[in-house]
């Protein structure tokens, strides 16, 4: 059988699945991206005539039909790497957040699922980015810890389930990573403290062991590792790519 040479990536615009998009077309693999905002999907789609753009709002059940349509070949990998747009600590996020958070998280995986379970083939991966808040959530943390948390378990029950069929799962726990997103956060905080940038960058910094945080390229690299035969034998595992940031021991 010919090795399936399509892969879905789901938050393909955003910085993390954009650089696993990109990283997946140089590999000579086609691309289906998936997203909200056809504007920018059509500026990446542009890059690369491997990558197709593909509107849909995984927060929305119409996103298995309109993801599925797209898919005209076995599937070699799925990813999942849609961002939480809610923040906040359990006393401050408005409690119907943590449903938004869970909805996309953990219902936007089973919808990327249900989009591709019927093209999945022996060998294929389903593979999902999430962050390791939910291992070791901070106070600041309720929606990010929350629904990665339940993204953990529900990664567990695919292993038990698709592993049988020779359908590989995979979860990337990285910790913060440095994106535009994190550097805006990190001015936005600078401007509303006082606090000096570096100060803050430096409390990042201070959570890994390595010294500094994981870059999207290293993210990315680990993503294509997966396409590898002999990553198999990491079906259903967490990988930590996180540069040493979580420090328990299990």
């Amino acid at each position: 059988m010919t090795t399936p040479d399509l892969c879905v990536v789901v938050g393909a615009t955003g910085a993390m699945g954009t650089e696993i998009t990109l990283r997946l077309a140089r590999r000579g693999l086609r691309v289906l991206a998936v997203a909200r905002r056809g504007d920018e999907l059509e500026k990446l789609a542009i890059s690369d005539d491997l990558i197709t753009p593909c509107v849909a709002d995984i927060a929305d059940d119409t996103a298995i039909d309109t993801i599925s349509a797209c898919i005209d070949s076995p599937v070699r990998m799925a990813l999942f790497a849609a961002g939480l747009p809610v923040r906040g600590s359990v006393d401050t996020i408005p409690p119907g957040d943590l449903a938004v958070a869970t909805n996309i998280k953990v219902g936007g995986l089973v919808r990327l699922l249900h989009a591709v379970r019927d093209h999945l083939v022996d060998g294929s991966r389903f593979v999902t980015i999430a962050g390791s808040l939910g291992l070791e959530p901070g106070p600041l943390d309720a929606a990010p810890g929350t629904a990665n948390a339940a993204v953990f378990n529900l990664m567990r029950q695919l292993s038990a389930l698709y592993g049988p069929k020779g359908v590989t799962t995979h979860t990337i726990a990285p910790g913060p990573v440095d994106t535009p997103r994190l550097r805006a956060f990190v001015e936005t905080e600078s401007a509303e403290t006082g606090q000096d940038p570096e100060k803050i960058w430096n409390r990042y910094r201070a959570k890994t062991s390595l010294g500094r945080l994981p870059t999207l390229q290293e993210i990315g690299w680990i993503v294509e590792t997966l396409l590898a035969p002999e990553a198999a034998v990491l079906h259903g595992s967490v990988i930590n790519v996180d540069a040493g940031t979580r420090h328990g021991v299990h």
